[in-house]
């Protein structure tokens, strides 16, 4: 492997265990306090030269080994991270500067993260309301809700992480980061969420039956819709989320990899974010079956445009 692709690789590996840090709710050691007949379950955690101590709510003995769990796994992610650091500085890698509006962007970004995600979870069928969305993001605990549809959301905060990391941002908007992506949204669905599916699928109300992808061909789409100087960046962004939609290159989870990889693209750029708000998720729906069906790109590019892509 060139010393490029290694780099490459140990910056997704490095956003993706930041990502996975991202998503334990406390960090710190678990302690439990006693007050009268009461007990009470704080996190304890050494901040600069004091020791903190943060409530986390009355005892039980399952949010307490839930809390060793987190404990446990911190540790080890961050043993991991300090490994692929150390990788990196024997490759001679050095973090560049990113320029002010991309650093505006990916604060414009996170600032939207959860509303972002809730209206991902509903162009996904996902049932949830956007306090239950808020909740699961901040790692609390939410009742009426199937645990596959959890863990989709949850799966949307690790992707999104990943692709807001300095490093990732950085990085080509191309087959192997979306292939990561993809990986991500599907991760306790798939055993390799991340693989070009290989078998026919069939997509619902609709007549269009998507080809099988070929790992060639999307890698050169995708570098040619990239690449096309004669074309506004927001509309490529636009491009690549729609054109990996229509194939359907992963078994499950295209629509989620592909609003994500496109934002990767616009983030990079400092062009904003695109996502369909809730109340056009219909309307949407409409545009991207008459899109699969044979209707002309630009139909559904314009209203995306409209409606989906947001500046600062």
């Amino acid at each position: 492997m060139s010393e490029f692709l290694q780099i490459q690789e140990l910056l997704h590996q490095k956003a993706d265990l930041q990502a996975r840090i991202n998503l334990i709710a406390y960090d710190g050691t678990p302690e439990i306090k006693e007050r009268g007949e009461e007990k009470y379950l704080y996190i304890r955690k050494r901040v600069g030269s004091r020791n903190t101590s943060t409530y986390v709510d009355v005892y039980s003995d399952t949010l307490y080994q839930l809390l060793l769990r987190n404990s446990r796994e911190l540790r080890e992610l961050r043993k991991e991270l300090r490994k692929v650091d150390k990788n990196l500085a024997a490759l001679g890698y050095t973090e560049p500067e990113l320029s002010t509006r991309v650093m505006q962007n990916i604060d414009f970004a996170r600032v939207n993260m959860k509303a972002n995600i809730y209206d991902q979870a509903v162009l996904e069928g996902v049932a949830t309301s956007f306090p239950q969305t808020e909740d699961i993001i901040e790692g609390g605990i939410v009742s009426g809700m199937t645990a596959t549809d959890i863990q989709k959301i949850l799966n949307l905060k690790h992707a999104w992480e990943f692709i807001l990391d300095k490093d990732v941002v950085q990085s080509k908007s191309d087959y192997y980061l979306l292939c990561h992506i993809a990986k991500l949204v599907n991760e306790g669905f798939f055993h390799d969420g991340g693989r070009i599916r290989g078998v026919p699928v069939t997509i619902g109300g609709c007549s269009y039956i998507p080809p099988l992808p070929v790992e060639f061909d999307v890698k050169e789409q995708l570098v040619l819709i990239t690449e096309n100087a004669d074309k506004d960046k927001v509309d490529i962004g636009i491009e690549l989320c729609l054109y990996c939609m229509k194939a359907q290159i992963f078994m499950d989870g295209n629509k989620r990899a592909s609003v994500i990889f496109a934002n990767h693209y616009l983030i990079a750029n400092g062009l904003g974010f695109l996502v369909i708000p809730e109340k056009k998720v219909p309307e949407f729906k409409k545009l991207l079956v008459k899109f699969y069906e044979g209707e002309d790109i630009s139909v559904i590019s314009s209203f995306m445009k409209e409606n989906c892509w947001k500046n600062f």
